[in-house]
């Protein structure tokens, strides 16, 4: 039996889908998956042991791309297409089953949507995998001789990019004497990119508790580097969602976007903003999608430390070991 599984461009909306995905091979545990998915969010699919092939999806001009997929996969008589882009191709495949997503106005959870292609009621906490030298580098890159504050201080449009320098007096002050995680080393993840925006972060933190993993490693190491962390905060992203996968308590940071359709899931998942809904953001008159300018500056950084610490707290002070279930 092979099931042909179309997902997302963006690596936080693959990452959302993984729990469908999961709940698809738990339901055909005989069957071999083929995933087709953006070239950013490949890797994180190719260590599932039920995934028998990822093809990444690049982007090219005319629908080139859907082209190529087609050419890929039309050679085989599928059992079932689950395709959650609602494109054409999910119709025209050979295939015994066809569950295509339609589109949905409804003000509810990214996962509950993306579950109602194949008929489900509610939606799927997001799972990732990992290899064991993912899982041995993760190790050698955050020891378990002292907790860790995973962090992730960027995001893909400078509006919902919380200052770096926020970020700082934040982990200083969960990390101090007198903090939930006193001492903890600070893991700092993002795209080599993504340097410049991290580095006011990075240069707050001492040396000899700084994890700098920017640029550093792919995402599935990432989120075997994120199950050993005992906290994560970051903004509104696609590191967000794998941390939350990771079974680390997850803090997302919101402002203009929305935490009840794209917030973490998961048990030890909690969201933060400031005085301002995502509408009074978003719907207001001076507000301009174009522009990179910071839309979450009334989001203070006792609101946000107050927060990680309840999360904290909630979760059961969670010790800095690897998560088994996540493995």
């Amino acid at each position: 039996m092979r099931i042909l599984f179309i997902t997302a461009s963006r690596i936080g909306d693959a990452v959302l889908s993984t729990g469908l995905l999961a709940a698809l091979a738990a339901r055909h545990p005989r069957a071999r998956f083929t995933v087709a998915c953006g070239a950013p969010a490949a890797p994180l699919f190719a260590p599932a042991p039920f995934i028998e092939r990822v093809i990444p999806m690049v982007k090219r001009r005319r629908a080139g791309h859907w082209i190529d997929l087609w050419r890929q996969t039309a050679g085989t008589v599928w059992h079932t297409v689950v395709d959650l882009r609602g494109s054409a191709l999910g119709y025209v495949v050979p295939a015994l089953h066809r569950r295509v997503l339609k589109s949905s106005w409804a003000p509810k959870h990214r996962i509950h949507h993306l579950a109602s292609a194949i008929g489900a009621p509610s939606g799927f906490a997001p799972v990732l995998w990992n290899t064991p030298e993912q899982q041995s580098r993760a190790a050698a890159l955050i020891p378990a001789d002292r907790p860790a504050i995973g962090v992730g201080p960027t995001a893909n449009w400078g509006g919902k990019q919380w200052p770096a320098e926020r970020f700082a007096q934040v982990v200083a002050a969960l990390a101090a004497p007198g903090g939930i995680l006193p001492g903890a080393r600070i893991a700092v993840f993002g795209a080599d990119w993504e340097r410049p925006a991290a580095t006011p972060l990075l240069e707050a933190i001492p040396l000899d508790r700084r994890i700098d993993l920017i640029g550093a490693i792919d995402l599935p190491t990432a989120h075997a580097c994120l199950t050993r962390c005992a906290l994560y905060l970051g903004n509104d992203s696609g590191l967000m969602h794998i941390a939350a996968a990771s079974g680390a308590p997850t803090l997302g940071l919101f402002g203009p976007s929305s935490e009840i359709l794209y917030g973490p899931m998961g048990p030890a998942t909690a969201t933060v903003r400031g005085p301002r809904s995502f509408e009074d953001i978003c719907h207001a008159p001076d507000f301009d999608h174009r522009s990179h300018a910071c839309l979450m500056l009334d989001l203070e950084p006792e609101r946000v430390a107050a927060a990680a610490e309840a999360l904290w707290r909630r979760t059961g002070a969670r010790k800095n070991q690897p998560n088994p279930s996540a493995v």
